[in-house]
């Protein structure tokens, strides 16, 4: 008989807060928050001993300083996370290649495969957390399970600096009493519609009717289902292709002004064209992304006559898109992302030679800037806008905004 598949779900504790914690010896044990704008911004980081206070991740910097005045608040620093992460992977990489990356701190790997040369599980778990303590410096907890949501769910339960294995015998018994909360798929929403059913906990679900969940709520019944019965027959996926690449930025202040809005979109499709180029992408659809002031979202598409790693393309058709919106307030934020993504040899279309020659200036301008850096080339209508630092794309890759907050309410 077949061993069952033995996943890890392996999870930074408190990232961007340990990372700072390990390099500054004067934040270690106190309360420390990471964060940006103390009116527009949230908080990115909690560390363990600021969380008694009620702070957490993606709160409101203004609501987190009301809570907690006392702690420590650093501002972020992207290049250091984005390095810690990369030694971090290099770990996991070490012991199987099916490695799944969910955010710049915390992945899958799938070790089904390495029990011969690293022995169980468990102890393969312990070893990995060892040496990313010992290497990195940095605490790191894991959950041990045939599938990957009871690894996820064991390993959120092991935190901070824990593990914490689920048997297969065992799955149902680990599950049944937490709250239908821990099911992924199961927001604010869905809960209440749950417990108007009577279903508070994973139990509940599991011992409901399929025809019932199924009666109630469609097919997201039987997603449910599966999972509180602990079925979750998903792949670990390594290093899967990015769906889109864009950028987006917060307004220091509101504004109406269309040069403003023209000036912004600008730069940020300029720098998802540089980011295009260097995966050896090209976009067939782009993105427009606007929030207004009362946190109103708009998104608006085209797709392409051809393919483009362009940012000059790009920004010419999201300014059309953003004509064509009839804005009732001002704007919060914009973004540009490009969509549909191809390798870079895909077909060029009607346009092939006005793009090759769009394609040499951008290697002439990538070139000056991998020499010169970023801003050593920058229209003139963007060239007051932030620089394309090293800082800079280290914290768009970890999807890091300047700062933006949802309502504090």
């Amino acid at each position: 008989m077949d061993s069952p598949r033995a996943i890890l779900h392996l999870d930074m504790d408190a990232f961007y807060a340990s990372v700072e914690q390990r390099d500054d010896p004067a934040l270690r044990g106190r309360p420390v928050i990471v964060g940006g704008h103390p009116k527009r911004g949230v908080v990115l980081a909690a560390s363990y001993q600021v969380r008694p206070f009620g702070v957490r991740s993606a709160m409101p910097m203004a609501r987190a300083l009301r809570l907690a005045p006392d702690a420590v608040v650093v501002p972020p620093r992207f290049t250091a996370y984005a390095e810690a992460s990369e030694q971090v992977f290099a770990i996991f990489e070490r012991y199987t290649p099916l490695v799944e990356p969910l955010s710049l701190d915390e992945a899958f790997l799938d070790v089904s495969g390495s029990r011969s040369l690293f022995g169980l599980p468990g102890a393969l778990a312990s070893r990995i957390r060892a040496e990313v303590a010992r290497e990195v410096g940095l605490p790191c907890s894991a959950g041990i399970a045939a599938v990957k949501f009871v690894a996820k769910v064991a390993s959120d339960l092991a935190k901070p600096d824990g593990q914490r294995e689920v048997p297969v015998a065992e799955t149902q018994a680990f599950l049944a009493p937490l709250p239908v909360a821990r099911l992924w798929g199961v927001g604010p929403k869905l809960e209440a519609t749950l417990f108007a059913l009577g279903l508070r906990t994973v139990g509940d679900v599991a011992r409901a009717s399929p025809e019932f969940l199924f009666e109630q709520l469609g097919d997201m019944g039987r997603h449910l289902a599966a999972l509180a019965r602990g079925e979750d027959d998903r792949p670990v996926v390594p290093d899967r292709q990015a769906k889109s690449i864009g950028a987006e930025d917060t307004f220091a202040e509101d504004t109406a002004s269309p040069e403003v809005l023209q000036r912004a979109l600008h730069a940020q499709a300029l720098r998802v064209g540089r980011r295009l180029r260097r995966a050896g992408l090209r976009a067939r659809t782009v993105q427009l992304k606007v929030k207004l002031s009362d946190f109103t979202l708009f998104t608006r598409r085209r797709t392409l006559e051809s393919a483009t790693d362009d940012g000059q393309r790009l920004y010419r058709e999201a300014v059309k898109l953003l004509v064509r919106l009839r804005l009732s307030s001002a704007v919060r934020l914009t973004g540009v992302s490009a969509q549909e993504l191809v390798g870079d040899r895909s077909q060029l279309g009607l346009f092939a030679e006005p793009e090759a020659r769009t394609d040499r200036l951008n290697a002439a301008l990538d070139a000056i800037a991998a020499r010169y850096g970023q801003g050593a080339v920058t229209p003139a209508d963007v060239a007051s806008l932030e620089a394309d630092t090293e800082e800079d794309e280290a914290r768009r890759r970890v999807g890091g905004a300047r700062f933006d907050v949802p309502p504090d309410r």
